[in-house]
């Protein structure tokens, strides 16, 4: 039960049916400086029942409450203020934590099913820098998701079909190397899909040749299948390559290419209903009452777009997994679309539309400008975060030679420094991109709060913690400690549902300082009787600082 919780209870003894217990808690607020208290009451809305100014109520209900939870209570004006026991509130918090360990501020099982669309990248394409965010935004809210108790469902919607791949199939076919495909897929096929343009403007008949293969392939014909196939799961080892580095899992890879067969089912029910009607040959959704433009369901040759293909995989999805919520973590350039997609769902009778969201995000940039390319080469993802592993090795091996799996240690930091520089700003905020600085040691860095985390660790193995409980203290700086690690159960709530990281990785940051100052003035490993109990709430801090970081997807080395 929160402090809040009990704060209210109190009230309520005093103030009686008023106002209820929920209505009480919701009016109870967080002091903005601590010399006013922890938690304060305001007691305008008491004024017209009980014919009082709100400041004669405040002092009326501070002279009346009394709780062994308070150490003081005062009224400010129409306020109550009132300050918790230190020395009760410490051993509580504390020891909940060492008790429940990872399970800390971990919700109860909701039996409830949260979808989340992330990453999705092109097959054939390279994977790069523009896809980081998507995935590590889209991973981290799914686990958030299920710290809030619900189970939770990865989907990667590979961008697995369309014209691009008949292209390919004639570059292949015209200039490809089976072997080279097999050793480099990516590198190899995005040379030939470049190829193949390159040719195509001096011999534009290229162009009717792959979309002759791409019929084709639509049509079911063995030997583009087969390509099809082959370049897909090439493309997809190329991928694993990346999730395996930033520690990211799916449940399902189906993709465009998925929906070929459930897209006519969509295209009848909207006819049903009287939806679809005709522009300039084209097959139309009518969006005028919601001020938008007409979303385009079919082309004058009768080819689907994107948008059909993502009204039969939200059917899909609802009726395979009875979602309650479905994110899509896409750009924001993408907005409309999903606006429209919504809309159309609104108006085909799906009421499971209310739980679905667009969780737009910025851009990553690099001088201010997009890092799409870099002297015209696209930036692979992968090299980044190898180029972040091995100046990482580089920092381990200055400050600490001797250390033990220093590559795996170099590989947590490396990788957890390019997530964190990502996850530490609101989503929808534009990031500049620096190896150098996000590797720092110190300012608000992934290895900032990794290295105060081994610190800690390093504090329990030199003091030798024994697994004793914390028995107590009420001085400044354990206070800030101990007011931080309450907060993490409010911190999950509030990250879940603004579908916002930033929220977990500034808590972390601003816990891993407020370690830090408490490590600066208080003699952890003194040898005395409390001894054991400052190491507990070492223990403590160590537990949360590594679920809040694992929370969005990064490791916490114990040692650095």
């Amino acid at each position: 039960m929160s402090y809040e919780r009990k704060y209210a209870e109190a009230l309520s003894r005093v103030i009686g049916d008023e106002l209820t217990l929920d209505q009480i808690e919701a009016l109870i607020e967080k002091p903005k400086h601590e010399a006013h208290g922890d938690l304060a009451f305001p007691c305008f809305q008491l004024a017209k029942a009980y014919r009082k100014a709100p400041v004669m109520i405040a002092t009326d209900i501070a002279n009346d409450l009394n709780d062994e939870l308070f150490t003081k209570v005062e009224a400010a004006g129409p306020y109550v203020n009132v300050f918790l026991s230190r020395d009760v509130v410490s051993q509580e918090i504390i020891n909940m934590v060492l008790d429940e360990k990872a399970d800390y501020a971990t919700h109860a099982t909701r039996n409830e099913t949260i979808v989340t669309d992330f990453s999705s990248p092109n097959i054939a394409k390279p994977f790069s820098m523009g896809h980081l965010r998507s995935t590590v935004i889209g991973n981290a809210i799914n686990q958030i998701a299920r710290k809030n108790g619900y189970d939770v469902v990865g989907v990667n919607h590979l961008g697995d079909w369309g014209t691009q791949f008949g292209k390919l199939m004639v570059a292949y076919k015209k200039w490809g190397n089976e072997e080279a495909v097999r050793e480099h897929p990516i590198a190899e096929l995005l040379k030939l899909y470049v190829h193949f343009h390159e040719e195509a403007k001096t011999q534009p008949e290229l162009e009717d040749e792959g979309r002759a293969w791409f019929k084709k392939l639509e049509d079911g014909n063995e030997e583009a299948t087969e390509l099809w196939t082959w370049f897909r799961e090439e493309s997809l080892k190329e991928f694993q390559k990346v999730y395996d580095l930033l520690g990211v899992e799916f449940d399902s890879f189906n993709g465009e290419a998925f929906y070929n067969d459930k897209m006519d089912r969509v295209v009848a029910m909207l006819e049903e209903k009287n939806l679809l009607v005709e522009s300039e040959g084209a097959m139309v959704v009518s969006l005028e009452d919601e001020n938008l433009p007409p979303c385009l369901i079919k082309k004058k040759d009768g080819a689907t777009l994107y948008a059909t293909r993502d009204l039969a995989a939200a059917v899909y999805r609802h009726e395979t997994y009875n979602f309650v919520q479905a994110n899509y973590v896409v750009g924001g350039e993408q907005a409309l679309h999903f606006k429209q997609l919504f809309s159309v769902l609104r108006k085909l009778g799906y009421d499971f539309v209310d739980g679905m969201h667009h969780v737009p995000f910025g851009l990553i940039l690099q001088e201010g400008k997009k890092m799409s390319t870099r002297k015209g080469r696209i930036v692979l993802l992968e090299e980044v975060l190898k180029e972040a592993i091995e100046k990482a090795q580089g920092n381990i091996a200055q400050k600490n030679p001797e250390l033990a799996n220093a590559d795996d240690v170099a590989r947590m930091v490396g990788v957890g420094a390019v997530i964190f520089h990502d996850l530490k700003n609101e989503r929808i905020n534009n990031i500049e991109f620096d190896l150098d600085s996000m590797l720092k040691f110190e300012g608000e860095t992934g290895p900032y709060v990794q290295y105060t985390n081994a610190r800690a660790n390093s504090l329990l193995r030199k003091g030798n913690y024994d697994g004793s409980t914390f028995t107590g203290a009420d001085d400044d700086h354990t206070w800030g400690v101990v007011t931080m690690l309450n907060a993490f159960p409010h911190v999950i709530t509030r990250a879940h549902e603004r579908r916002e990281p930033s929220i977990i990785s500034r808590y972390v940051l601003d816990l891993a300082q407020a370690f830090n100052k408490y490590y600066g003035h208080v003699r952890v490993l003194e040898e005395d009787a409390g001894k054991q109990s400052r190491l507990a709430l070492v223990k403590a801090v160590t537990i949360v600082l590594t679920e809040g970081l694992r929370l969005i997807g990064v490791q916490a080395p114990e040692e650095m």
